[in-house]
């Protein structure tokens, strides 16, 4: 199998689907024309993904609750407005973070970004916000 050149080594395909099986983040990258391309593939993903997700509008694969945050989102990172966005949501009994990045080509132009999806839970029951969180819900017991 031949290796793919990256700018800092290279790896085989194998070897590339490997490590995004391994991570347990999920990853969706969408294009330039906001286009679902590629995503990852684990077992450990929050939201399903499947092949029937690629070459849609990424509109079409999330909730329709979150198209207007979506496209403000989308709109400001084409323009350049923002590089990066990051919330965390709950959804499924736990605290989701979902972050956004732009994507550039080396002349800065925007070739699309890359949503990146994990279970933060863990961190936000042991944040200062988490630790009062929690004194609420003993308090109002």
């Amino acid at each position: 199998m031949l290796p793919i050149e990256l700018e800092s080594g290279r790896l085989t395909i194998e070897q590339l689907n490997g490590i995004f099986r391994a991570i347990p983040q999920e990853f969706d990258f969408i294009d330039e024309n906001d286009i679902v391309k590629w995503y990852s593939n684990n077992s450990m993903r929050l939201f399903d993904r499947d092949k029937s997700a690629l070459n849609k509008h990424v509109l079409d694969v999330h909730p329709g609750k979150s198209n207007k945050r979506i496209n403000k989102l989308l709109d400001q990172m084409h323009s350049g407005e923002i590089s990066q966005q990051v919330m965390v949501i709950p959804a499924k009994g736990k605290q989701i973070q979902i972050s956004f990045f732009a994507v550039r080509d080396d002349e800065g132009n925007y070739i699309g970004c890359i949503e990146v999806t994990q279970d933060v839970s863990h961190l936000v029951g042991k944040s200062k916000i988490g630790h009062f969180l929690n004194l609420i819900k003993k308090g109002s017991k």
